[in-house]
């Protein structure tokens, strides 16, 4: 049996929640899913299981399971996790059903999807809510029925883009699919585009609904697939009060809001118009104290009639501004980009992702009500696993450490705390590099970082070895953002096609998709903690365009240049691998394995050229190395790559180490300053792994102590607007990226053997 512990959160009860949570699962452990349980005091609840991930024996290494939680108010909880029904029915025996919160109302009913063979439409029903899908030019939504309401097809607007100079595009869907189906919950994609004249925009609608519940989330996502950029003057969608083929209905409130630490509230009882906008000057000027990831707000906007009404709220809306809503009594509309803001201007290949959830209710719901559930969507109820579960599964780079040290504990969490919050629709979930901005790197402008070092991927260890929330919740927004902007989802060159822009200005300005910049770490965690298989697919795509660019003849020469891009390449390889268990990741590690061999033979050791006449140690060059080829080993080992690794970094110790019990940063003396890379404490702790010899632990000890003496975090004060941003105070995401894989390996080793303590 597994534990969901639910935190204490919100001060009314919640019946019937849709949560989920990823389980991960020791190999062999579980072959099929047939046998899966939640429960609370010996009462099943319903749920669904899909599985993320297989071991190469077959057998089930992550689960994403969704489920139903009758949630206490002003209280946290817990709920049961069954891989096994019998051992369900056997917990059963004593347990008081008779006081669990589970048994004071009926389960809602499983959802019912159906399809239309001569239309292709979906229907779907709730329970309190039925709709059906739309495809061809017009709204997305043929119909929707709640509690004795019906909203036709006409009262459903398209998604509304303007293009400056352009004009207004038409949409149009082409077919829906099902990306999920389970009695919990069901999840529609519709794929199609904006066109005008010549040009083309793909476009992707997702609307997912759950159990018992009388909403529908939409995802809208926007690509632009053509060569141009894509300036947009203003993205809305509408939903009015009255169809084509009903009476006049008189609208008789309509309600807009935000939140900040209260919600704000514009009503008129009398249907007049009212608006919110939300835009970089009241983000510049406005206080406030949440850490963004996890909540900053809510806005939404409401109508309200005779027969019910809608409420929309955006997901967000504030992180990626500009945002506007109105209602009016015409009815309710969301500007996902507004007239006369802060431009929005995607390049060629961006993609981005809005959300915003629609919420049918009754003439008689309150507004209180429709705002704990706007609320509640920003900040959704959540359960955590015990940290135990992660470690015992096997699956996460040990990160796990027995003999804490409270310094060292709150440095880690100060370095994960300490980035910079960058408010704007196309850079919400990324910040800039001040190092490679005050170099001129961005001619001028911020050099975004565009998750350098897999910042996501140290996110999703931290969480695990911690179970903190908001760990996770960095997670989903750089990894979301990441899928959306940092990829190119548009070209014709095949060497840009599906792979990572390197960090830059404007996130692609300027850039180049090259495999030393290209991870997919951190979006395979992303895909197996939201079950979300865009992710998934992102990382493969970034894979098959590392494959694409080792094929080119840049790579066919030999020695060290090749070492250090194709290094990095194997990290993504042999990530893939493991995912997949697929050869073709493979195939070329033996290969790159190759370059390292002709890289030590062509200088003695792994040195790097420099200036015109010499060739020198470069301690963070050597440590990424070392960190490529063992990810290899352990799932290819071999006393070639063994020694390799072992003679690099004995070399670094002999030539580089220095008394005062620091590496230097590079072989000249020109620049040998004190080094404060981290890396060289992973390639440390590879050498005490392989070898068993402490005394590689040694000599990161005084490394370790400087990258640990500090324990603040920076996560407020003033303010900037830069172009299309609002950018907080604080370091890039690259410093904890790069950092705390080497700080935790080097951190569990030297506590596990008493060097530290």
């Amino acid at each position: 049996m597994i534990t969901l512990t639910f935190e204490k959160i919100y001060l009314k009860e919640r019946n019937w929640e849709p949560c989920s949570i990823a389980v991960p699962i020791a190999k062999g452990k579980l072959r099929n899913i047939e046998g899966i349980v939640v429960a609370k005091d010996g009462i099943e609840t319903l749920s669904q299981t899909k599985v993320t991930s297989y071991w190469e024996d077959g057998s089930i290494r992550f689960l994403f399971v969704r489920f139903l939680a009758n949630l206490p108010g002003n209280l946290g909880t817990s709920y049961e996790l069954y891989l096994d029904r019998t051992e369900f029915e056997e917990s059963k025996k004593g347990s008081k059903e008779e006081n669990s919160i589970l048994s004071n109302e009926k389960t809602p009913n499983a959802l019912c999807l159906t399809k239309d063979k001569v239309s292709s439409n979906y229907t779907i029903d709730t329970g309190v809510l039925t709709f059906t899908t739309k495809t061809g030019q017009g709204g997305f939504l043929k119909e929707v029925k709640c509690g004795g309401s019906v909203f036709e097809e006409s009262q459903f607007g398209i998604p509304k883009l303007y293009v400056e100079q352009a004009g207004a595009c038409d949409f149009k869907l082409h077919e829906f699919h099902v990306v999920e189906e389970g009695p919990v919950c069901v999840i529609l994609e519709g794929v199609g585009e904006h066109s005008y004249k010549e040009n083309s925009y793909k476009v992707t609608v997702q609307l997912t609904a759950y159990a018992g519940k009388p909403w529908i989330e939409v995802s809208y996502r926007l690509f632009n697939t053509s060569k141009d950029t894509l300036p947009i003057e203003s993205l809305q969608y509408e939903i009015f009060a009255n169809g084509k083929a009903k009476n006049e209905l008189e609208v008789t409130r309509t309600c807009v809001a935000t939140s900040n630490y209260r919600t704000s509230y514009l009503v008129s009882e009398e249907g007049e118009t009212v608006a919110k906008k939300v835009d970089a000057e009241d983000l510049l000027y406005e206080a406030n104290e949440h850490i963004a990831e996890v909540f900053y707000g809510t806005m939404f906007a409401d109508y309200n009639t005779s027969e019910g009404g809608v409420c929309a709220t955006i997901y967000q809306a504030q992180q990626n501004y500009p945002k506007a809503v109105e209602a009016s009594k015409q009815g309710i509309k969301l500007c996902l980009v507004p007239e006369n803001a802060t431009k929005v201007i995607m390049q060629s290949g961006m993609a981005r992702e809005q959300k915003f959830l629609l919420h049918f209710h009754s003439r008689e719901e309150d507004l209180k009500e429709l705002n704990n559930r706007s609320l509640i969507y920003q900040m959704p109820d959540r359960p955590q696993l015990e940290t135990s579960v992660y470690r015992e599964a096997g699956i996460f780079h040990d990160v796990f450490v027995d003999k804490k040290i409270s310094k060292v504990e709150l440095s880690l969490i100060a370095k994960a705390d300490s980035h910079s919050r960058c408010y704007g629709m196309l850079n919400w979930g990324d910040s800039p590099d001040p190092g490679y901005t005050t170099q001129g790197r961005g001619g001028g402008l911020p050099v975004w970082t565009n998750n350098e070092y897999d910042f996501p991927h140290a996110c999703a260890l931290m969480y695990v070895r911690t179970g903190t929330r908001r760990f996770l919740d960095y997670l989903l927004v750089a990894g979301r953002h990441w899928m959306d902007v940092d990829v190119c989802h548009y070209s014709d060159n095949p060497l840009y096609y599906g792979g990572q822009w390197e960090h830059t200005n404007n996130h692609v300005l300027n850039s180049t998709i090259v495999c030393s910049h290209q991870w997919v770490e951190g979006l395979i965690d992303y895909y197996h903690f939201t079950g979300d298989e865009e992710a998934y697919k992102t990382a493969i795509g970034i894979g098959e365009n590392i494959l694409r660019l080792l094929e080119t003849p840049m790579f066919r020469q030999k020695g060290e240049i090749n070492a250090r891009e194709t290094g990095w390449a194997m990290r993504s390889l042999v990530a893939l691998y493991k995912e997949t268990h697929e050869e073709r990741w493979l195939l070329k590690c033996d290969w790159i394995v190759g370059h390292f061999e002709d890289w030590e033979k062509e200088y003695g050791h792994w040195l790097s050229p420099y200036t015109d006449n010499t060739a020198i140690r470069v301690v963070f060059m050597v440590s990424i190395a070392v960190g490529s080829l063992m990810r290899y080993y352990r799932i290819r080992p071999s006393e070639n790559i063994k020694g390799m690794i072992i003679r690099a970094v004995d070399d670094l110790i002999e030539n580089c180490y220095m008394d005062n019990g620091l590496f230097y940063y590079k072989e000249l003396p020109s620049l040998k300053r004190l080094g404060n890379n981290t890396i060289i404490l992973e390639a440390l702790t590879i050498c005490y792994e392989l070898t068993g010899d402490e005394k590689y632990l040694t000599y990161g000890l005084m490394t370790f102590e400087l990258a640990t003496n500090n324990q603040s975090a920076i996560l407020g004060g003033s303010k900037k607007i830069v172009g299309d941003s609002v950018i907080g105070p604080g370091p890039g995401t690259k410093n904890f990226a790069q950092s705390f894989l080497p700080l935790v390996s080097y951190y569990k080793a030297a506590t596990d053997t008493g060097i530290l303590f």
